[in-house]
């Protein structure tokens, strides 16, 4: 299809589940893939493998999002290396669940440090460039969980929902410079980890989802890779919801 021919794309946490979805999506329309890890290579070098087997083109970059220095110096290089840098989906993330009672320090910091702040690293690192050029696209990956809440979860919702002002506040920094910053954010998604839900849990959530399943991965790569091209060039600030109806 090649809407995205010539552009080049980040994508952090790109190894796995739905990052690997998008990598793999952006580079079917035509675009040069990073994709960022950290320390699945096994997982990196596959999803490489799959991208090239289908005539598309990617690298790898290895580093900690949550890491200032480093995310500056890496994405310099690959600015460097590839002569510019159009588009950043900011996808890594982790979860450390466990009620507010029983969370340590650490559980929160962790994931806010990962989540939240390696938005901030990120797309901090990829802004001169950008504005440079007068043109990008930066998607952030939300959760339906950061606009809802769930129990057991309050670091998460907390980064999550960080993301969505995140993402508002630099639409209205970016736009007078042609850049776009909208997110997406996925309802309960088929991956390893939903995957690995007791059969009791899995039917209770697929209960409350009006569309009666799990989404999947490609279902979130569609709408980042629409967000990505010219066809959402007047799109920004906006939170996509793909989450078969749980949350309107």
């Amino acid at each position: 299809m090649d809407k995205l021919n010539g552009k080049v794309a980040l994508v952090t946490g790109g190894s796995r589940g739905i990052g690997k979805s998008i990598a793999k999506r952006l580079a079917s329309e035509g675009a040069i893939v990073v994709i960022n890890y950290l320390r699945n290579e096994t997982a990196a070098l596959e999803t490489k493998k799959e991208i090239e087997e289908a005539g598309g083109q990617v690298l790898l970059s290895k580093f900690d999002v949550s890491d200032f220095d480093t995310v500056h110096e890496e994405i310099d290089k690959i600015i460097e290396k590839l002569g510019g840098l159009h588009i950043l989906i900011n996808n890594a993330g982790i979860t450390k669940d466990t009620l507010l009672m029983r969370m340590k320090e650490e559980d929160w910091d962790s994931v806010i440090s990962i989540n939240l702040k390696g938005i901030f690293n990120c797309t901090k690192a990829v802004t001169r460039n950008m504005f440079k050029q007068r043109e990008g696209r930066i998607v952030n990956l939300t959760s339906v969980v950061g606009e809802m809440g769930n129990a057991g979860q309050t670091n998460y919702a907390a980064s999550k929902a960080g993301i969505i002002g995140f993402t508002k506040a630099c639409a209205r920094e970016m736009a007078p410079r042609g850049i776009t910053v909208n997110a997406v954010s996925p309802g309960f998604i088929k991956t390893d980890i939903t995957d690995q839900l007791p059969e009791e849990i899995r039917k209770d959530y697929i209960d409350k989802i009006p569309m009666n399943r799990f989404g999947s991965p490609e279902d979130i790569a569609g709408a980042v890779a629409f967000l990505t091209s010219d066809d959402a060039s007047y799109i920004t600030g906006e939170v996509f919801r793909v989450n078969g109806g749980i949350y309107t």
